[in-house]
């Protein structure tokens, strides 16, 4: 078979030889499988034709020699009753069959032998068609890497570095620059909400003095007066008159300067 000593060369060839030849690896695998396959399979089908024509050389040949041995069982008959002419009749028929018993055998073992070399040829196939399977998926494998590594080796190649870089440089500055004013921010905001807490805290301390003063007042008996409620004169007068009734109580001193 010139196609299946094809395939042999071809699988012991060196796998990256075969990946230059070949446009599409996985294609020509896949493809070389197939055309392995289908030859097997013309092969298990002469094999069959082979067994089938090896039977009937067979059956003609027992055939023969069951012919023969008629024949010469037959003469023998005649020569016991005396018979030599119908003797001879039948030693005549067996040399016949005879010489068909000779040409079955040797058809017969023609046959055999061509059936057992197609045997032998199929065996083989089947083998190295088990052999081109398992090989399969890692040929697909090894194919498919050393793609993957070129198209990475190509895109790093397309790549300046320098500029790449240089871009992540400045990209790393602006964010820095963005951060620190972002802090700035919120450090000057932080401030001045500060400042207001601190002047909102002022005025509840100042509120709650107020309520206190104005409770310790009530509880004595003296009235806070309200600014613009009296004159100057009126305010005189009314610290003097108080003035007076305190040294009265002491000792009736008058602090009134004398009409």
């Amino acid at each position: 078979m010139g196609f299946f000593s094809r395939m042999i060369d071809i699988f012991k060839s060196n796998v990256n030889d075969l990946i230059d030849r070949a446009e599409d690896p996985e294609k020509m695998v896949k493809q070389i499988i197939a055309d392995m396959q289908q030859e097997l399979n013309k092969s298990t089908q002469a094999l069959g034709k082979a067994v089938a024509s090896e039977r009937l050389a067979q059956k003609q040949y027992q055939e023969a020699m069951k012919k023969s041995s008629d024949w010469e069982a037959k003469a023998k008959a005649a020569l016991a009753s005396n018979n030599i002419d119908l003797a001879k009749r039948a030693l005549a028929q067996k040399v016949k069959a005879d010489e068909e018993v000779a040409a079955y055998k040797e058809m017969a073992e023609t046959i055999s032998n061509q059936t057992e070399a197609i045997r032998t040829q199929v065996e083989t196939l089947k083998s190295k068609l088990s052999e081109a399977k398992s090989r399969q998926a890692m040929l697909i494998a090894r194919s498919q890497m050393a793609d993957t590594k070129k198209t990475l080796a190509q895109s790093i190649s397309g790549i300046d570095t320098s500029s790449a870089y240089e871009k992540l440089n400045r990209l790393e500055e602006k964010v820095t620059r963005k951060e620190a004013e972002a802090d700035a921010f919120a450090e000057i905001t932080g401030t001045a909400v500060s400042q207001d807490f601190e002047t909102f805290e002022k005025l509840q301390a100042d509120a709650r003095v107020d309520t206190e003063l104005e409770r310790l007042m009530a509880e004595m008996g003296k009235i806070q007066p309200t600014e613009g409620e009296l004159s100057l004169e009126e305010q005189i007068a009314a610290a003097e008159a108080a003035a007076e009734a305190a040294v009265a109580e002491g000792g009736n001193i008058s602090l009134r300067k004398p009409v």
